[in-house]
């Protein structure tokens, strides 16, 4: 029927769908608490996020934001240098804010994860024991104390929008918490190392590049699994499989 807006499925996982109609997208969650963290999240950034057209549960109806991503993780990014500082000043913007007031996981909760995932990625022969083993030794560095920070807690290039050199939105906000800024810093450059050096210029003071590589280790770890187990292809095919094998 001309001028019906077609229904696009972005995301469909046993946890969450996200369909787009038109200008709009609807978030279906299973668990409301994701949602109520997503709205309250994007309420208290001071950076740009998607306007709240309603919301009745279990469904969020959220505007489209202006922009394409920054990127896709596995495939390199065609954004510019300077949109990737600035994707990096909007971090900085968002590590600056006041927390949020729930907390995010601990240090034990999180090296108990790290643990459950290298033993799996090893039962099932995703990857090499020596492999698990050497990024382990890696990750383990991140897990140290911090200052906590309001951090958006799944920054990835697909997450951030850009037009030209400028942030439009930053989407996504459900594992928004207190947590250490340089997790966010590190998933954002995940995959995409040679603009790590932009973001940091953009995030306008130095950060322990070792950290980052640490945190790389530790995401790409905990990832695999929950990628594998909602549908994402053969863990073989994942990114997160290739930047584990290439660290040395």
């Amino acid at each position: 029927m001309a001028g019906v807006a077609e229904v696009e499925v972005v995301v469909a996982h046993s946890d969450r769908a996200t369909l787009r109609v038109g200008d709009v997208f609807l978030k279906i969650d299973a668990e409301q608490t994701r949602t109520d963290v997503e709205v309250e999240a994007m309420a208290l950034a001071p950076i740009p996020t998607p306007e709240v057209l309603w919301r009745k549960r279990p469904v969020l109806a959220l505007a489209a934001v202006a922009g394409t991503a920054l990127g896709h993780l596995g495939e390199p990014s065609t954004a510019s240098s300077a949109a990737w500082a600035a994707a990096g000043a909007a971090a900085r913007m968002l590590h600056d804010a006041p927390l949020p007031p729930w907390p995010g996981r601990c240090i034990d909760e999180l090296a108990s994860h790290l643990d459950g995932e290298c033993e799996w990625l090893v039962a099932n022969g995703v990857l090499p024991a020596d492999v698990v083993t050497r990024n382990r030794q890696l990750a383990e560095t991140a897990l140290r104390p911090w200052t906590p920070a309001f951090i958006h807690g799944d920054l990835q290039v697909d997450h951030v929008f850009v037009d030209g050199d400028e942030v439009t939105g930053v989407i996504d906000w459900s594992e928004a918490s207190q947590g250490d800024a340089l997790f966010d810093i590190a998933i954002l450059t995940l995959g995409h190392t040679e603009h790590l050096g932009d973001v940091v210029a953009g995030y306008g003071t130095d950060v322990d590049r070792d950290l980052i590589r640490a945190w790389w280790s530790l995401r790409c770890l905990t990832n695999v699994r929950w990628l594998a187990e909602h549908g994402y292809g053969s863990p073989e095919e994942f990114p997160e499989v290739a930047v584990l094998r290439s660290r040395p």
